[in-house]
């Protein structure tokens, strides 16, 4: 267990380090721009080849893997709708900087898309005895623009950097539990409850890119937006490929 929680320890990481170089070095926003096209790329490749692949594999049959992507999507746009709500009030007490963008959705889909891929490392773990590495690289590698994204973005629309380390510290620790839970807790679970597992994660990541992560990436990079994803959903590939 005490393994599982580390590999999930290492694979959410990275979006730390993502925030601490947003916060050291703010990047250009075309730069910006760019970074999230990337990880919009790696983020669909793992949603398609090691999130949804998965569910169907291990869930065969059973509604887990359409009622998990649906409950994840659904989720996901509530979460999304209640951090607007939040924002107008925010914005509401006093004047606040603009610029805040898809800081806070990315945000919430880092979580909803953290728990479950890193409970799915211990599981890994648990059934294999060692961590998957195509599965480790896609987490780590699509966690790194989401921090830099999300932090640029916070930072922008005026809230503390301290208050946002904060909260990339929590949503570390958590995802880094998450796995050591999956270790512990999915051990014999069904094959419906695997796959409810893999989706939601699956649908959660694909609404937050299609109305949070890509329209950002494009309003600030443009059409260089659409090559970029392409390389960034290669690189993943080309890494399940290399295990497989």
């Amino acid at each position: 267990m005490i393994e599982s929680l580390l590999w999930g320890l290492l694979a959410a990481s990275s979006l730390l380090i993502g925030a601490v170089i947003a916060i050291r070095r703010p990047p250009h926003p075309k730069t910006l721009g760019l970074v999230m096209a990337f990880g919009s790329g790696v983020l669909l490749s793992a949603v398609s080849f090691e999130l949804v692949a998965e569910a169907s594999a291990v869930g065969g049959g059973t509604g887990g893997v359409v009622i998990g992507f649906l409950v994840g999507a659904v989720v996901f746009t509530i979460g999304d709708v209640l951090i607007g709500r939040f924002e107008r009030r925010r914005q509401g007490v006093g004047p606040q900087p603009s610029g805040e963008g898809s800081g806070l959705p990315i945000l919430l889909g880092a979580l909803l898309d953290g728990i479950p891929e890193t409970a799915v490392l211990g599981l890994i773990v648990l059934e294999t005895g060692e961590v998957g590495v195509a599965m480790l690289a896609a987490v780590f590698i699509s966690n790194l623009p989401e921090g830099v994204a999300a932090t640029s973005s916070l930072v922008a629309g005026g809230w503390k950097r301290s208050t946002v380390l904060g909260i990339w510290v929590a949503v570390v620790l958590v995802t880094a539990l998450a796995a050591g839970l999956g270790y512990a807790l999915l051990d014999g679970a069904p094959s419906g409850v695997l796959a409810f597992v893999y989706s939601f994660s699956g649908g959660a990541v694909l609404t937050m890119l299609a109305t949070s992560m890509i329209p950002e990436a494009y309003e600030r990079a443009g059409r260089a937006v659409g090559f970029i994803t392409v390389i960034g959903f290669f690189v993943a590939y080309a890494i399940h490929l290399a295990e497989g």
